[in-house]
């Protein structure tokens, strides 16, 4: 008894560190990514209000770490009257197994192939996944790393089998393993693994590996989520 409680008082500060060296490499990597682009941010804000009506800033409730709901941001990309419930049945499908490969012969998670509630201005934003900036201002919150899984949508989550709730152990991020490691290439069960695989073997240097390598991806135009 007595090893095992030492074992878990000296467990309570390792991990008060592990998690103090991740917040701190958010909050460091954050704010030099936000201050960047926020000339970016602004314009795009700009243009897609222009572009259609509607508010600039697209909300959504999403799961976080240990499934605690929060609101992540993006840059709106489709219309403001656009149905979820299309988003929904297709998520349903894609857990079912199915894909969809757009003209050029790829895949891409969570884009469907022809979906005519996108804007103009929003297919660009997500072909070039500017329309993540926003989520920035998340990670500085603290409801979001810049390193993690991708955040889950609640109906999301309810069709999940329960081995997939590993992924819920840690912040979900804006960039993660899926992103840089296959990203439109995988179907949605390899997304998963490639994000239980982060939580399981996350460290600072896979950390900072997956924030220089993000840049690379995105400029091969490979699609974001």
């Amino acid at each position: 008894m007595i090893v095992h409680a030492g074992t878990e008082t000296g467990a309570e500060p390792s991990r008060a560190l592990t998690l103090a060296v991740y917040r701190t490499l958010d909050l460091l990597t954050a704010t030099i990514c936000l201050l960047a682009c926020i000339p970016v941010l602004l314009v795009a804000c700009l243009l897609i209000r222009m572009g259609s009506p509607g508010p600039a800033i697209f909300r959504q409730r999403r799961l976080g770490r240990d499934k605690r709901p929060f609101t992540v941001h993006k840059l709106r990309t489709m219309r403001a009257e656009a149905d979820p419930e299309v988003h929904r049945r297709y998520i349903e499908e894609l857990i079912d197994g199915a894909e969809t490969t757009h003209s050029d012969g790829h895949r891409d998670l969570y884009k469907l192939a022809a979906d005519d509630r996108v804007t103009k201005m929003g297919r660009w934003l997500r072909r070039t996944s500017l329309d993540e900036l926003p989520q920035l201002f998340d990670v500085l919150r603290g409801h979001m790393s810049l390193v993690g899984p991708r955040p889950v949508i609640p109906y999301e989550a309810e069709l999940y089998p329960s081995d997939y709730d590993r992924r819920f152990a840690v912040k979900p991020g804006i960039t993660g393993l899926w992103q840089v490691s296959g990203r439109s290439e995988c179907t949605y069960h390899e997304m998963v693994a490639l994000d239980i695989s982060w939580v399981e073997r996350r460290s600072p240097v896979l950390y900072l590996w997956i924030v220089a390598r993000t840049p690379w991806v995105l400029i091969r135009g490979r699609g974001g989520a």
